[in-house]
């Protein structure tokens, strides 16, 4: 039995299984780090007790992923209060006593996409969520990129016409970067109403279709994946896809001769085959990565000693 948990900035959502088949699940408002892991690791306990096995763990960010690093696992410079430099993986590590798979949120989502959903058997994707936040994770050659820390693709520099949009952006960093122009309390902030709320005829979509569209273009561009996922609450508007293809292709120009970007957008940009589930099932994915590491090492260990005994 392995346990997945998709820490988000709202909600903590919590899932025991092996898959999409069997999985069930629980999710608990993000608190205070004692609440809300205490509701966490009581949940694993009641439902999986001794036959867990392994968990895995898709955080909000920042994180540290550096396993060398004496702070993996954990959240670093996040401004969500009380969560910053937070051991989040050692601490449900030490309550449950199993191995413990740690990666964002995004990359989880990504992870549970190619296993089970809209990315399987391709080695190279991209999953952004637009939300409360807007966060994207990356597939290279089937692997999810870390690098130096890892990617940050909520904030990339896009261009800001100033006199078609005076908006300043909400991000605390650096205002008008993706994520201050396009997530949900960007778009409230602009249009004075929840994103959700708005007609599909308002100007909103069109201006947020652009900017997504640029991101795209962006990624499409650098990394050259051969599908790109986009999930979140602001994307649950059904008009959305269609203006942010139409704008993709505008914004491209035929540059990239592919038939998947030439004449396939309604595959290339898609919605994630798990919904809402993406993120708590890649996690289960990180869960079985972290028992097979694991296991592994074990494994080493023990011819070592024997080696050395002998």
């Amino acid at each position: 039995m392995l346990g997945g948990i998709e820490a988000g900035g709202t909600k903590f959502v919590c899932g025991i299984g092996t898959g999409p088949d069997d999985l069930k699940t629980a999710s608990f408002p993000t608190s205070d780090p004692d609440v809300t892991l205490r509701q966490v690791i009581e949940y694993f306990q009641v439902n999986a007790g001794k036959d867990l096995e392994a968990v895995g763990i898709g955080s909000f960010g920042p994180v540290d992923l550096d396993t060398a690093s004496d702070t993996y696992g954990f959240i670093t410079t996040t401004p969500k209060q009380g969560w910053a430099n937070f051991d989040l993986a050692g601490t449900v590590a030490r309550a449950l006593n199993v191995p413990v798979g740690f990666d964002t949120d995004v990359n989880a989502a990504l992870l549970g996409e190619a296993r089970w959903g809209a990315a399987q058997d391709l080695a190279h994707a991209i999953y952004l969520t637009i939300g409360t936040g807007v966060g994207g994770g990356a597939m290279v050659q089937g692997q999810v990129i870390h690098g130096l820390v890892h990617p940050e693709i909520g904030h990339l520099r896009l261009p800001h016409d100033w006199a078609k949009d005076p908006f300043p952006g909400t991000c605390p960093y650096h205002g008008d970067c993706l994520e201050g122009l396009a997530c949900g309390p960007a778009m409230q902030k602009r249009w004075n109403a929840p994103a959700a709320t708005l007609p599909h005829d308002h100007p909103a979509w069109a201006l947020e279709a652009n900017y997504l569209a640029l991101a795209l273009v962006n990624l499409t561009l650098t990394l050259s994946p051969q599908r790109i996922l986009l999930g979140g609450g602001v994307m649950q508007q059904p008009q959305l896809f269609a203006l942010v293809r139409a704008e993709f292709s505008k914004l491209m120009n035929g540059y990239v001769q592919h038939p998947d970007v030439l004449t396939g957008l309604d595959q290339f940009i898609q919605p994630p085959g798990l919904g809402s589930r993406a993120g708590v099932l890649g996690s289960l994915v990180l869960a079985e990565l972290e028992q097979a590491a694991t296991m592994l090492d074990h494994v080493i260990r023990e011819r070592e000693n024997r080696g050395n005994k002998a």
